[in-house]
């Protein structure tokens, strides 16, 4: 189980804390549980560790297996929830440099989540003279940039391979019911998977959004989910015992005292991801309304050297949350220097494992001193079951923190006014009007 150190948060809150939020968990926690609050059609990620699709599941194993035989690389399309989720846990639990270092299966290159024509003409460069398939992601299939990306790759692959073998390589994770997506793979024989109705976007990490490019990777998918149901069980239990109860409340009462950003600190590159899933969870959870901790990350120890002076010594609108991990999956030793040129045999024999440990006590302690506080977490492995834990985590105490700010913690209107903009500056049928408006404006 993952653990919580609050010693070096505490003395930033105010007495009772969370004593005097422990209604309002409670409260929260039976809309989560019942579907029964603000945006509670889309809580069906609660329940999902234990009551996910099995037949489903198993499709997803097999569809990964048959792609890890006979592909050399999968193009995953798909943008926000649609690929971040799968990306931080195949750089977790594989590596961040997975595409260099894979030996027992496809590379995985994703696509479609910006518009960069040099982006998608390296990905195209690579895998063009490889076997290749195709697993695109998207609810309604009309999002522009996954939508764009996806007619590139269809039209490569019926190139390469044909129709009939094109289809054969390509795979849709969409609506059940409707959307140009669904109606294309059902026209074109495309084997589907489902985005459900249930779980929006950035809660669909642990479905099959998730689960199908996570698993050509070669993660042990069943002991993903089975660590986020170990989580789902421990974290329904309520009191102020239960660490998501305690990390909403904190959050909650540092915000209420004037903090703006949350830092989400790691000190594993292979967590880089991570936190980019975990800034869109809590970015488009919470900011609405005029309210919401911003979400920005940090890898430590190479980002003390670029954002280290401001958050020791800046404005004091920021609290840091380290997710550690408390053993390295491979050890080595610092040799000595008979010359000791640069000073460092003092710590020669010693691991970097070690050294790292030290770092990171020794930074907790100076920005706690420097009037940051921190929320610690550490995981006991980087392993399939803490993932798994660590995701379901987040996602609880997400849902529970948007109730503590009134908001609907499962919407994200505001992201319409960017699309609307674009669609009509690319002429998009029925934008006409905004067209118009916006290129008077453009024009001065």
């Amino acid at each position: 189980m993952i653990t919580t150190n609050l010693t070096n948060l505490t003395p930033f809150l105010p007495d009772g804390w969370l004593t005097s939020r422990l209604s309002a968990l409670d409260k929260a926690r039976v809309m989560l549980e019942e579907g029964n609050g603000p945006g509670g059609s889309f809580t069906g990620w609660v329940h999902l560790p234990r009551d996910y699709d099995k037949e489903e599941f198993a499709r997803i194993q097999a569809a990964a297996e048959k792609i890890r035989s006979d592909s050399q690389a999968l193009v995953v399309i798909g943008i926000g929830g649609s690929y971040l989720g799968a990306r931080a846990v195949v750089e977790l639990l594989r590596s961040p440099n997975y595409n260099l270092i894979h030996t027992d299966g496809p590379e995985i290159h994703f696509a479609g989540n910006g518009l960069s024509t040099d982006g998608l003409m390296e990905i195209i460069d690579r895998v063009k003279d490889m076997d290749f398939s195709v697993n695109v992601i998207s609810k309604s299939g009309t999002t522009t940039e996954p939508a764009v990306a996806f007619r590139i790759f269809k039209a490569l692959l019926e190139e390469k391979y044909g129709k009939q073998g094109a289809r054969e390589r390509i795979y849709a994770t969409t609506d059940a019911h409707r959307g140009a997506l669904k109606g294309l793979a059902d026209a074109e024989g495309y084997e589907e998977f489902v985005v459900p109705d249930a779980v929006g976007g950035r809660y669909s990490v642990l479905t099959a959004v998730g689960l199908r490019p996570i698993a050509c990777a070669g993660v042990d998918i069943a002991a993903l989910m089975q660590g986020a149901a170990d989580a789902m069980n421990a974290l329904a239990v309520p009191g102020a015992d239960n660490p998501a109860w305690q990390y909403a409340a904190a959050r909650h009462a540092l915000y209420e005292s004037g903090k703006k950003v949350e830092l989400l600190v790691g000190y594993e590159p292979s967590f880089r991801f991570f936190a980019e899933w975990w800034k869109q969870l809590y970015g488009e959870s919470e900011g609405k309304q005029g309210k919401g901790l911003f979400p920005a990350s940090v890898e430590f120890t190479a980002d003390l050297h670029s954002m280290g002076q401001y958050i020791q010594q800046g404005e004091r609108l920021m609290f840091e949350t380290v997710v550690s991990f408390a053993r390295s999956r491979r050890q080595i030793d610092i040799p000595v220097d008979p010359d000791n040129v640069d000073g460092l045999n003092f710590l020669a024999g010693k691991s970097l494992e070690y050294v790292a440990a030290q770092a990171m006590r020794g930074v907790t302690m100076a920005h706690v001193d420097g009037g940051v506080p921190n929320i610690g977490r550490t995981v006991p492995a980087r392993d399939e079951a803490a993932a798994g834990w660590l995701i379901y985590f987040f996602e609880y105490a997400c849902g529970l923190s948007g109730y503590l700010l009134e908001v609907n913690p499962f919407d994200q209107p505001g992201v319409e006014a960017y699309k609307n903009n674009m669609y009509a500056l690319l002429g998009k049928p029925g934008y006409e009007e905004k067209k118009a408006e916006l290129e008077r404006r453009l024009n001065g």
